[in-house]
Order: structure tokens, then C-alpha cells, then sequence
């Protein structure tokens, strides 16, 4: 499994994001700087590897590289995460992990030809596009079994997004919602749920399909829930906003990765997917941005509206058995007990501005926790 972070570039003082991505990679690998106390990547490494440019040069991409163990993808996700921050202080800017930036902003487009395409093609979609998601990989034996792992999972993607929550302001002020990310992701053309595809060759041939339109620049514009990658061997699981605290990422990794086993497990004893209908799997998930933890959500095998507590508690139950084959079950109930007990991301938001009525301040609150150990 591997994970990808989307992080916020602000300005250390008045919390306003920072057009510097470009500059902070380049002073990352010319300065040849990593984080110390760290040796999960090798010394002579100069961090610039795991980062990556954004649509908006407001933001960065931090990348694990793939892990087998809990551990070891706590360590990389801690690691990317301060080679970003280091990265961004040279360049006089800091890095938070917050979904959408509390304070208002007008995003800068990243200055490539494709980004270029895409402002072009999706006009204010594109030119407000400034959100920050975490993405989770993991391994599949194969595209047909990648296929069915997708059709298993859908109706187990909404409470991933309730607990990762983590963007509750908008333009300066708060939504009312518990990830406002979801609702402007929503806005590109190929984003959301799918139907169950039933083989590799439904699931291509609709990507196929799509891209015929000519509504979509290409194959990258598939923003799917989860999609199987066109780059690597791995179901993509895209759901999530960018965790506030990097246990966080950790617990939704292995949630996922335990997702992707048991319905691998699932399709090879023959057990067929849950055929729920996409419009309430969209339901679902607009409940979970609207509520977080805070109501009902839509529960994951009746889908019916139930106590947040209850479909946690079911995700968990589901996927049970794998964390204890794989080994983590003592650590996913350690770390979503902790997550439980704190609250999401944007209930952190939230608090620190009642304390403060200062959005600035909640920025201030996430450089703090976004490389905290």
C-alpha cells in the first residue's frame, strides 16, 4: 500500500496560502535537505522525490513509497510530510494539512500545458479547484480482480470520508459542512461513485466510453471514488480528504487495505457485490461531507440512516477478520479509538476557532499538527 497527500502551502503568519509549490521542490532538491531523526529514506536523499506539483500552486503532493507494514507507512507519511515542510520554509512559506484553505484565497494555476487544458476546458471548476485530498493505494494481483475489489467497496467509501473529514471552511468562513472538499471535487464532470462494473473489460470500456466524449483531457481525469490506477498495480481509493493528523492516514490506509482484502476475498468465494444503486451511494456520501461524526449517516448494508457510531462500528465488523490476518487490528482500534475520542479534522478546525474566532489561528493550529509525531 502507498499513500499520496495533498498539502496546503501557507504563509506563516496570516495563514494565507502561498503560490511557492514550484519554488519549494526546487529549493528542495537543490539544497539536498531531509528531515532529521528520520532514516526510513536514505540520507543522501534529497526529499524532492516525494514531492510533487498540484493543479494550484497553492499546494503540494507528498507521496509514500509502497509499504507492507503499518509502521513503515507511518514513518514515510511522517517523513514526506516534514520533507514538504522544510521544503516550504525554505521558500519563506509553511505546509498544513487542511482540506481547503480557512482563510479566502484565489488560486494560482500551476504553469503546465495540461493544467493550462484543464482551466481552459473547466473554466471556475478549474479556477476554484483548490482542495486537498489523500488518496490510498493498494495492490491487486490483477486488473480482474482490481475490478471486483471496486465493485465490493462502494457502499464502504462514505464513512471513510466522515472520519477523514477535514474542510469545514470556505472563503473565510465555515460551511456548516464537515468536508466542503467533497462538495467542490463533486463539481468535475467524471467524480463520484460508479455502478458495479462485473469485469476489467465493463470498467475499460466505460473509461473508454467516457473518454469519447472528449468531456475529459484523458485518462487522469478519471476521479472515480476509486478507481484502478492507470499507473501502477493498485485499486485507488480517492474518497478521503487529506487527514489533519498523520495517524489519521495511517488509519484510513489500513481501512482501506483491509476494504481491498476482504472483497478480494469476497469475489474469489463467488459472493457477488451489493448491487445498492449509485443514487444512494451519492446520498451516502453527501451525508458523510455534511455530517462528518457529528449524525446519522447512511449505514453501509441496510442504507438507512443510523448513528455514526453504529457505521463505524460497522466498517470496523466488515472488515474485522482482515485486520486480524493481516495483523493490525490492535493498531486500527488503537488509532480510531484515539481519532474517535479527538474527533476528526474539522472538528480540530472547528475548535480552534472558537477559541480563537480567528481563521488565521486555524491555520496556525494545523502547521502545528500536520508534522507533529
Amino acid at each position: 500500500m502507498g499513500v499520496e497527500e495533498e498539502l496546503l502551502l501557507v504563509d506563516p503568519v496570516d495563514g494565507a496560502p502561498r503560490a511557492v509549490s514550484v519554488d519549494a521542490i526546487r529549493y528542495c532538491c537543490e539544497h539536498g535537505e531531509v528531515p532529521r531523526g528520520h532514516h526510513d529514506r536514505p540520507a543522501e536523499s534529497s526529499g524532492g522525490e516525494c514531492l510533487e506539483t498540484e493543479l494550484q500552486r497553492e499546494q503540494l503532493e507528498v507521496c509514500t513509497r509502497p509499504c507492507a507494514s503499518l509502521a513503515e507507512l507511518a514513518d514515510q507519511i511522517r517523513w514526506a510530510r516534514r520533507a514538504a515542510a522544510q521544503a516550504a520554509r525554505g521558500v519563506g512559506a509553511a505546509v498544513a494539512a487542511l482540506a481547503t484553505s480557512p482563510v479566502a484565497v484565489r488560486p494560482s494555476l500551476t504553469p503546465s500545458r495540461r493544467y493550462r487544458r484543464m482551466a481552459d476546458a473547466y473554466a471556475l471548476t478549474a479556477a476554484e479547484q483548490l482542495t486537498c485530498g489523500c488518496h490510498v493505494h493498494v495492490n491487486v494481483a490483477s486488473p480482474e480482480e482490481g475490478a471486483a475489489v471496486l465493485d465490493r467497496i462502494r457502499p464502504w467509501l462514505p464513512p471513510l470520508l466522515a472520519l477523514s473529514a477535514n474542510s469545514p471552511f470556505w472563503q473565510g468562513r465555515d460551511t456548516g459542512y464537515e468536508s466542503w472538499r467533497h462538495q467542490v471535487w463533486g463539481r468535475w464532470p467524471s467524480s463520484g461513485p460508479t455502478e458495479p462494473f462485473g469485469s476489467f473489460a465493463e470498467y475499460r470500456a466505460t473509461v473508454e466510453a467516457m473518454l469519447g466524449t472528449g468531456t475529459m483531457l484523458d485518462q487522469g481525469m478519471i476521479y472515480f471514488d476509486a478507481r484502478i490506477s492507470h499507473r501502477y498495480p493498485t485499486v485507488e481509493v480517492r474518497v478521503a480528504d487529506v487527514c489533519l493528523h498523520a495517524g489519521d492516514t495511517v488509519l484510513l490506509a489500513a481501512l482501506v487495505r483491509a476494504l481491498v482484502e476482504t472483497a478480494a476475498r469476497a469475489w474469489r468465494a463467488g459472493e457477488p457485490p451489493d448491487p445498492v444503486r449509485t443514487h444512494l451511494l451519492r446520498l451516502a456520501m453527501w451525508r458523510a461531507s455534511r455530517s462528518g461524526l457529528r449524525d446519522d449517516l447512511v449505514h453501509p448494508v441496510t442504507h438507512r440512516a443510523a448513528p455514526a457510531h453504529a457505521v463505524v462500528a460497522a466498517l470496523l465488523d466488515h472488515v474485522g477478520p482482515a485486520l486480524d490476518r493481516i495483523g493490525d487490528l490492535e493498531a486500527v482500534q488503537g488509532l480510531l479509538r484515539e481519532l474517535l475520542d479527538r474527533g476528526n479534522g474539522a472538528r480540530t478546525q472547528r475548535a480552534a476557532y472558537t477559541r480563537t474566532r480567528d481563521v488565521a489561528a486555524v491555520v496556525s493550529d494545523a502547521v502545528e499538527r500536520t508534522t507533529a509525531s
